[in-house]
């Protein structure tokens, strides 16, 4: 989780200087929808790993306040992976808000996947590279595939877009979502 949230502080500040309507990879959405999209989800995702209840930082995405997004993303961040790092977080099951507990780690696998994805579409729509280390991509890529036909059937992802096998693995990854790389 430590390895998936380090290249985020950089990619936040380059996503900060870019204008709220900014188009972002993510279908419909501009940058602030981006971003009000995770800093709604971010405590539900740390209270996932500790087993508590999320409290919404609004009542809607769209009521999302946007004043100093940056470094309240920043913190949501380095909330979630104070949550995810603690090894028990894998374990057992857990909810993200729903009355379904579900396997700790297919949480978890969600939560890497919200961070590299989410990650890439800031950094995408900054127009600043972003990496991640094939020992954090491989279980996200693992995890984006596994959550395809569900994802898709709930609007969270598109179409998945062919790439070359060849291709980088966060290509395969973003491509999995519906992104085109």
């Amino acid at each position: 989780m430590t390895a998936a949230a380090a290249p985020l502080p950089g990619i936040v500040r380059a996503a900060a200087r870019a204008p709220l309507d900014s188009p972002t990879p993510c279908a419909g959405w501009d940058l602030a929808a981006l971003v009000r999209h995770q800093l709604y989800w971010a405590p539900f995702l740390a209270a996932a790993g500790r087993r508590a209840d999320g409290t919404p930082v609004a009542a809607t995405e769209q009521d999302v306040p946007l004043a100093d997004w940056a470094a309240a993303l920043d913190a949501a961040h380095a909330d979630i992976v104070a949550a995810w790092t603690d090894g028990a977080a894998w374990t057992g099951t857990t909810t993200m808000g729903g009355p379904d507990p579900m396997p700790a780690p297919v949480i978890g696998n969600m939560v890497l996947g919200e961070l590299v994805v989410h990650g890439w579409d800031l950094a995408r729509t900054a127009g600043t590279p972003a990496s991640w280390p094939d020992d954090v991509l491989g279980p996200v890529l693992d995890a984006v595939r596994e959550m395809g036909p569900m994802g898709r059937e709930m609007g969270i992802f598109g179409p998945e877009v062919e790439v070359p096998a060849d291709a980088p693995l966060l290509d395969k990854i973003v491509a999995a979502t519906g992104r085109t790389p």
